[in-house]
């Protein structure tokens, strides 16, 4: 009689396995992925934005949950680091896949983060020091109009099943192409975008880089000729803001939780009315008598401390981050030499008005920067730069997400990068400009009026972002238009009465609101989480709370929503 052989363990992949697996997966379906990432093999490709291949990526978040399952049974399963990088993976796959279903992908038209948009700014972190590097970017620009017009077709067959963008980032977007294309009101004024981004490549390349240049400037002509003159007539009257269902739906895939929203519309409204009033007191040192706040700011805009020149900003804002570096390492920070590393760029032409962060590849071959877009402007006052730039630099997104390349082979890839969830990136990078604030970074008077009307501004974004696409009613005690429901125009007035920006980053500003709904909102409430996080752990050591150690656990636990993200930092 033969012994039975004692059954092996399951040695199949844990949750961190079908987690690195589902990002090689995507980058082979998104290059554009590939390529933030620091994938060699993606610098030449572009993805499939047309509905197949927008149904392929579902497919694969729907194969990769069905892994995640099994994986989930196995001996290992259950340990910290496998139970946190399963639970993120099926949240943003889930999330995903809600708004995949509800066909989103085929009206997604906006001032950013469409296809186009994603295409365009590719180019800029594509590697193109070499002549091999730069025959990569030719072969990318001849996928050009094969990409942008994966995107018509989605956009068509949204026409096709009634699923109409919203108008107002339609025209804005349209605006945007004729910029990419080298043309103002339809008129030729000069090289396209791509035309003149080809002409910085080597001489020995010069004819097949021209050639697919003007390919892809003919497919941006093509592109804005069709939202010109079929797609903007055919979604003419059909409503900017999306509703409740839509908006709790899209607010889960920015935020990763699924949040209270009457709770979060009245937690802006009680932000606003406590930064007033400190905006006031600030403002009082600056300007006494000034009838508001912003009558302040418009004073520093005019005799304020200021930077001249596009140039000298950008050097001026490198020394700001450097400054910050030395000051927070070895203090607040324990930082890796690479993470060190920052870059200020100025922005491209073209680009939505607010400044931006891009991160450093995996290996560290291109640093983390940030990006100013000048709007032409020369001059730039000190007040509305210093907290921005900790919020998009030191010790904003520069620190978290190149801390999190840094400790990726302790996490999995998929938390390091792409299972980004954008409440939590910008809510620390909300929490670090604050944090910079109770470390005395901001005690002149300038630099603290500042970061309160850039706190102001991501209250404004809670109240108004939910309260237009929810319509709901304007509280009693708002000193602004009291019982009635917001309209977009009403949110926009809002908006400039109680911010310093120009009319023009506004207007942008709100096109970006009716583009991504819910994504704003993540600023305050993500800030909100981490500040609650980190109370809860502050309570639970005690008097051997260490706020260094803290930082540093915290940045290295990589993505959460903000369902875990309390928990997890409460644990800390």
């Amino acid at each position: 009689m033969s012994a039975t052989k004692n059954p092996q363990p399951d040695t199949g992949p844990l949750p961190r396995d079908v987690a690195d697996a589902f990002v090689d997966e995507l980058v082979a379906l998104n290059p554009i992925t590939g390529t933030y990432l620091g994938v060699k093999e993606s610098h030449s490709k572009l993805p499939d934005a047309s509905p197949e291949g927008q149904e392929a990526l579902a497919r694969l978040a729907r194969t990769t949950l069905a892994r995640l399952d099994e994986a989930e049974r196995r001996p290992g399963a259950d340990s910290e680091m496998e139970r946190r990088c399963g639970r993120l993976l099926r949240e943003r796959l889930t999330a995903r896949l809600a708004v995949h279903e509800a066909d989103e992908g085929l009206r997604a038209v906006g001032n950013l983060r469409t296809i186009p948009h994603q295409v365009r700014g590719v180019f800029n972190v594509t590697p193109m020091e070499t002549d091999e590097d730069w025959a990569a970017i030719a072969e990318r620009l001849r996928a050009v109009p094969a990409s942008l017009e994966g995107y018509r077709a989605s956009l068509e067959l949204g026409l096709e099943r009634k699923l109409f963008g919203p108008p107002r980032p339609t025209a804005t977007f349209i605006g945007q192409l004729n910029e990419w294309a080298g043309e103002a009101g339809g008129e030729a004024d000069g090289r396209g975008w791509f035309e003149d981004f080809a002409s910085a490549g080597p001489e020995a390349l010069r004819a097949e880089l021209d050639a697919a240049a003007l390919g892809a400037t003919a497919s941006v002509v093509a592109l804005r000729d069709w939202m010109r003159d079929v797609y903007a007539p055919a979604i003419e009257g059909a409503p900017d803001i999306v509703g409740r269902e839509r908006y709790a739906r899209l607010s889960r895939e920015c935020n990763g939780a699924d949040l209270d929203l009457d709770e979060a519309y009245a937690y802006g409204w009680s932000e606003f009315h406590r930064l007033l009033a400190e905006m006031k007191d600030e403002a009082e040192k600056i300007l006494p008598g000034a009838a508001t706040p912003w009558v302040a700011l418009a004073h520093l805009d005019e005799h304020g401390a200021h930077i001249e020149g596009v140039d000298e900003v950008r050097v001026w804002l490198q020394e700001l981050m450097d400054e910050a570096i030395d000051a927070l390492h070895g203090t607040h920070f324990e930082l890796a030499d690479r993470v060190r590393k920052v870059e200020s760029h100025i922005a491209p032409p073209g680009t939505a008005a607010a400044p931006y962060y891009t991160g450093p590849s995996e290996d560290f071959s291109r640093p983390g920067r940030t990006w100013l877009p000048t709007m032409g402007d020369t001059r730039f006052p000190v007040y509305d730069l210093v907290s921005t730039w900790y919020h998009e630099g030191v010790p904003g997104h520069h620190l978290q997400l190149a801390q999190w390349a840094h400790v990726a082979e302790n996490l999995s890839r998929y938390q390091a990068t792409v299972g980004l969830v954008n409440a939590n990136v910008e809510g620390w990078a909300l929490y670090a400009e604050r944090l910079m604030d109770e470390l005395g970074f901001l005690t002149d008077p300038e630099r603290r009026l500042g970061y309160l009307d850039a706190q102001m501004m991501r209250a404004l974004r809670v109240i108004i972002d939910i309260g237009m696409h929810l319509e709901l009613e304007i509280p009693a005690d708002s000193p602004f238009h009291p019982g009635e429901r917001w309209t977009p125009d009403l949110a926009q007035e809002f908006y400039d009465a109680h911010c310093s920006r120009p009319t023009e980053y506004v207007a942008s500003e709100m096109t970006r609101y009716l583009t991504i709904p819910g994504q704003a909102i993540g600023y305050k409430l993500g800030e909100r989480a981490w500040l609650l996080g980190r109370d809860n752990a502050r309570r639970r050591h005690g008097a051997d709370f260490d706020a260094k150690a803290w930082h540093m656990a915290a940045l290295s636990q990589g993505s959460l929503g903000l369902d875990d993200l309390v928990d997890e930092l409460s644990k800390l």
